[in-house]
């Protein structure tokens, strides 16, 4: 089935910004365990965050302690050309019944993904520093709203060369975040984008075409994303 274009307002103000070098040391992918931590400590300082996603591995605050890292094995993707679209969904995408915007509200978008009866793992200091990295160009949210333009759903992640880390979604009304995920792929497509890491395997992405592969294949997915033109050497990331 061919997906509908969606119209998309894009209102990211510019390019990210440059950061400087990482002070950490992250564990290369082969000395880390299959599950669990793969490291304690640290900080949600913006070249904190970035130099974790271009070693694979990304924060998941717990219960028991907030700076936990993790780099689970298999990883899930969702890959450009595998995203499914049932015929509701299209049918939703032709009526065009949501307005999608990209970066028109940022903490919006994680505080509705955050707002969940079963509890969050994103805490207060997560939300800071991600709406930070939007604020330096490193983070993006797209936004569903409905004909009274209330927030209907969205989703929100980073971008690090040619590797989006989607990390969480939300809904308030029927396909308002599947509509913001087929949004998250077109984008994608259209700028180059070659990697969408969706970190864990969940029923709702697998039915929307989410696979998971094993970490081994997810690092050389990653390190082909990060070689694209444009990187500068203050945001290569620290490996021992």
């Amino acid at each position: 089935m061919q997906v509908p274009r969606i119209p998309i307002d894009i209102r990211t103000p510019g390019p990210a910004q440059p950061l400087p070098v990482s002070p950490y040391l992250w564990p290369k992918h082969d000395d880390m365990p299959p599950d669990g931590p793969v490291a304690m400590g640290g900080d949600f300082e913006p070249s904190s965050v970035i130099s974790a996603y271009r070693a694979g591995i990304f924060p998941w605050p717990h219960s028991q302690q907030e700076l936990l890292w993790f780099s689970p094995d298999p990883r899930a993707i969702l890959p450009l050309d595998g995203l499914y679209v049932s015929q509701r969904l299209a049918r939703t995408l032709r009526q065009g019944r949501f307005r999608v915007t990209l970066d028109a509200a940022f903490p919006y978008v994680v505080a509705g993904c955050a707002n969940r009866p079963e509890g969050t793992w994103i805490t207060p200091a997560i939300l800071r520093a991600y709406t930070r990295l939007a604020q330096l160009g490193w983070a993006h949210s797209f936004e569903t709203w409905n004909a009274d333009g209330q927030l209907a759903g969205g989703l929100y992640g980073v971008q690090v060369g040619r590797m989006f880390g989607a990390e969480s979604m939300f809904h308030r009304e029927t396909d308002a975040s599947k509509v913001a995920m087929a949004a998250l792929v077109q984008w994608a497509a259209d700028s180059g984008v070659e990697l969408i890491d969706i970190q864990a395997l969940t029923d709702h992405t697998q039915r929307m075409g989410g696979i998971e592969i094993s970490r081994a294949e997810y690092m050389l997915r990653l390190q082909a994303a990060l070689a694209s033109p444009g990187l500068s050497d203050l945001e290569t990331p620290n490996r021992r």
